[in-house]
């Protein structure tokens, strides 16, 4: 209890005349509730304050190639998945972390855009595959260069080292959450 009073007394102690969003929230709950330890919104509020910042900045370039962020995934997976940048609508569903019904409006949408095309799987016959059309593939290799200038530019916000050292503090916190997969050989 003597710890948690003396963290929220830091929080208390404004770190300089211009308070964040998250400093303001966590003050105010440091003065109403000093029997909580309010640090831990220090961390999770600004990544949760930072990622809508950044998917904000990251939906400007999808947008300029009248894609949606769940297509660009979808392209963008067929697209690393090498020669032919095809996938089994299952496999896209778990490459992107969607449910398949998502993953099927998804494809439609880009099968309609003339993105993507569907087949019958040559293995099994009941099954389907989604590969990318060659103007799918364009698309997609411009979009996701603009991507990568996009990506730079925000990270680059930050001093090399300090980036450097955040991601390596984000990677041991995912794998907290998330079983990391064996590379590909």
């Amino acid at each position: 209890m003597e710890d948690n009073i003396a963290s929220q007394e830091a929080i208390l102690e404004p770190v300089s005349e211009h308070l964040d969003h998250v400093a303001r929230i966590q003050q105010a709950w440091a003065r109403e509730r000093p029997d909580l330890d309010v640090s831990p919104q220090g961390v999770i509020g600004r990544l949760h304050r930072l990622a809508g910042h950044l998917t904000e900045q990251l939906l400007v370039v999808y947008q300029r190639y009248g894609l949606q962020e769940g297509e660009f995934d979808v392209l963008a997976t067929l697209r690393r998945a090498g020669e032919p940048f095809e996938r089994a609508p299952g496999e896209l569903a778990a490459h992107t972390m969607v449910t398949t019904g998502a993953m099927t409006k998804r494809i439609d949408r880009l099968e309609r855009n003339g993105l993507v095309t569907r087949r019958r799987s040559g293995t099994d016959g009941r099954g389907r595959v989604v590969a990318l059309t060659a103007a799918g593939r364009e698309l997609i290799d411009r979009a996701f260069a603009e991507h990568m200038r996009n990506e730079r530019r925000l990270v680059d916000l930050l001093a090399p080292e300090d980036a450097a050292h955040l991601e390596a503090l984000l990677a041991t916190w995912l794998a907290c959450f998330e079983t990391p997969l064996e590379a590909r050989e």
